[in-house]
């Protein structure tokens, strides 16, 4: 236990004690958690997904002439590029919903899988959730965009959904003192 964090000031929960068999990962320590490397390459790889969207974002702009703002419509000094690029899109327009999709889910998937990576979870159990959660949100996004018959989009947000809330439960039920 850290120097600064001193037993009699912060007692365990009524019920609890602390002893050699209560795990608790030291900073130090992080760089030999299998579990946490294991988060920490999945959390990427889904961080790297939702910056990638913004690129996609330019692209379909660029391609489909389509912009929001008139300073990005090209040469916007002539007043019918304006009103010639200043409009929607319909693809454009997925691929933000896709995008803000991203971010509702992603977000707490991050959260909750460091939350979860440091609580000490089995390495088998743990890749499996962050595996699974990665691969249905990157089919999430191919199930949008391309378009894909439902249930495909929705199947694969549910998946990740499941997920996401395994690890809330598996840490509210077996590491949190509520």
């Amino acid at each position: 236990m850290n120097s600064w964090i001193q037993p009699h000031l912060f007692p365990p929960p009524k019920g609890h004690q602390l002893n050699s068999s209560n795990k608790m990962v030291e900073f130090s320590q992080l760089g030999d958690n299998e579990v946490f490397s294991a988060f920490t390459t999945y959390g990427t790889i889904a961080l790297a997904k939702v910056m990638l969207m913004s690129v996609i974002t330019s692209f379909f702009r660029i391609t489909r002439k389509a912009f929001d703002n008139p300073e990005d419509v090209p040469n916007p000094h002539k007043e019918e590029n304006i009103k010639k690029f200043l409009r929607k899109d319909d693809r454009v327009d997925r691929v933000l919903r896709a995008h803000r999709n991203d971010l509702e889910n992603i977000v707490p998937f991050f959260c909750i899988g460091l939350l979860y990576s440091l609580s000490d979870p089995d390495l088998t159990t743990a890749l499996w959730h962050f595996r699974i959660f990665v691969a249905a949100r990157i089919y999430h996004t191919i199930a949008y965009l391309t378009p894909l018959p439902q249930p495909n989009r929705g199947l694969s947000w549910l998946i990740g959904y499941i997920v996401t809330f395994s690890m809330v439960y598996r840490l509210l039920k077996n590491k949190l003192y509520l």
